[in-house]
C-alpha cells in the first residue's frame, strides 16, 4: 500500500503538504536514464481514454493506478512536471470509472472483472497519493468522494475472517486470499494517512487474517485454510505491517527473517511461484524504510538485475500479465529513493 513512521498517524497532515523528497538520495544517472526511458515508454502506451491495459486488454484498471503511480514517483503531478498529462488522464479515467459504476457503491473497477479487488486496492493507493497534492478545490472534493466511498467499498467487500478476496466477499462467497488482501491493506493505509475516514477495527481485522496465515517458519501462505509458505505475499504483508505501526514487532521481524532467506535481489528467486516482481515491489518498500547498509547493498543488487533485463524501447518484456505491469513495477523500484510519495517515505 509511504508516510514516514514517524507521522504514521498523522495523515491530516499530508493534505496541505507539497511534493517534495524527505529524504532522496541521489539517483545513479545511468538508473536515472533508464527510468526516463521506461517512463517515456509508458506515456507512449497509455490510450486516449487515459487508462493502461495489460496483456489481452485486461486488467485496466490496475494498470494504470500502478502506471500512474511510477509517474508520480518521479515527481510530476497533475499540474506540474513531465507526465502531468499522463497522470491527469489516468486521475480522470479512475475517477469518472468510480463515479459512473452502475452500482454506485464506491468501486472503482468493473463488476465483470474476476480480479477487481486488486484495481480497486491500487487505485485507492494511486488516488490517494494524488489528493494530498491537488490544488484545485472542486477536484480535491470530488477526489475526497471517491476515496471515501471506495474504503466503505471495501469495508462491504471484507470477507468474515477478515481478508479480501478476488471480488467482494458477497460476489466470492466469502472466498479470501493473501495477495488481495495486503493489496486493500495498503490502499486502506494510504487512504487514512491522507485524511479519510478509515475504521481501525477494519485494519486490525487483516492484519490478524495474515496473522492466521503465517506458518511457524514465518511465510504466509496462500490463505487462512492454507496454500502453503510463499516469499512474494510474504513481502507484501512485511510492507503492509509497517504501513499498519508494526515495524518493529517480533512479529514483523520473523517475517522479514522469512523473505531475507527466500528472496534475492540478483534473481536467483525468479522462479518464486512466478512473482518476482511483485515479491520485489514490495521487499524494496521494506528495505527502503529501514535503510543503512543492507538498503545499499540491496539497492544496487536489484538495480543491476532491474537495467540488465530492460528492453531497448525503454520497457521490460517479461512476464505472463504484459510489459505495462513489469515496467511500471521496476520505474517504481528504481524510484524510492526520490521520496516523493508519502506512502513510499521513512
Amino acid at each position: 500500500m509511504r508516510v514516514p513512521l514517524v507521522a504514521l498517524f498523522c495523515g491530516l497532515a499530508l493534505l496541505s503538504a507539497t511534493i517534495s523528497p524527505v529524504h532522496a538520495a541521489k539517483m545513479d544517472p545511468v538508473v536515472r536514464k533508464a527510468v526516463d526511458r521506461s517512463l517515456d515508454w509508458l506515456a507512449s502506451q497509455q490510450k486516449k481514454q487515459g487508462y493502461w491495459e495489460a496483456n489481452g486488454g485486461q486488467y485496466r484498471v490496475a494498470m494504470t493506478a500502478l502506471a500512474g503511480n511510477a509517474m508520480i514517483s518521479e515527481g510530476s503531478t497533475t499540474t506540474r512536471g513531465k507526465y502531468a498529462k499522463n497522470v491527469r488522464a489516468a486521475v480522470d479515467y479512475l475517477v469518472e470509472l468510480a463515479k459512473n459504476n452502475p452500482s454506485r457503491n464506491g468501486l472503482i473497477g468493473f463488476k465483470n472483472d474476476y480480479h477487481y479487488t486488486y484495481g480497486h486496492g491500487y487505485s485507492m493507493l494511486f488516488l490517494s497519493q494524488v489528493f494530498g497534492e491537488e490544488e484545485d478545490s472542486a477536484r480535491r472534493d470530488e477526489l475526497k468522494q471517491v476515496l471515501t466511498k471506495a474504503v466503505q467499498f471495501c469495508i462491504f467487500a471484507q470477507t468474515s475472517a477478515g481478508g479480501w478476496g478476488y471480488v467482494s466477499a458477497k460476489d466470492g462467497n466469502d472466498f479470501d486470499e493473501g495477495s488481495t488482501c495486503v493489496t486493500q491493506v495498503q490502499g486502506l493505509r494510504a487512504c487514512r494517512n491522507a485524511g479519510i475516514p478509515v475504521p481501525k477495527e477494519c485494519i486490525e481485522r487483516a492484519v490478524e487474517y495474515i496473522r492466521k496465515c503465517t506458518t511457524p517458519e514465518g511465510g504466509v501462505q496462500y490463505s487462512i485454510k492454507g496454500g502453503g509458505a510463499r516469499p512474494p505475499i510474504t513481502a507484501a504483508a512485511i510492507a503492509c505491517l509497517f504501513n499498519s505501526g508494526e515495524p518493529e514487532s517480533d512479529y514483523t521481524k520473523k517475517l522479514l527473517a522469512y523473505c531475507k532467506s527466500n528472496l534475492s535481489p540478483s534473481g536467483e528467486d525468479r522462479n518464486s511461484f512466478g512473482q518476482w516482481h511483485y515479491a520485489h515491489y514490495y521487499y524494496a518498500q521494506v528495505l527502503y524504510r529501514q535503510g543503512g547498509p543492507e538498503w545499499k547493498a540491496y539497492h544496487s543488487a536489484i538495480s543491476k538485475t532491474i537495467l540488465r533485463r530492460q528492453s531497448h524501447d525503454g520497457s521490460w518484456q517479461e512476464g505472463h500479465i504484459g510489459a505495462v505491469y513489469v515496467t511500471s513495477i521496476n520505474a517504481t523500484i528504481l524510484q524510492l529513493q526520490n521520496g516523493y510519495l508519502p506512502i513510499y517515505q521513512r
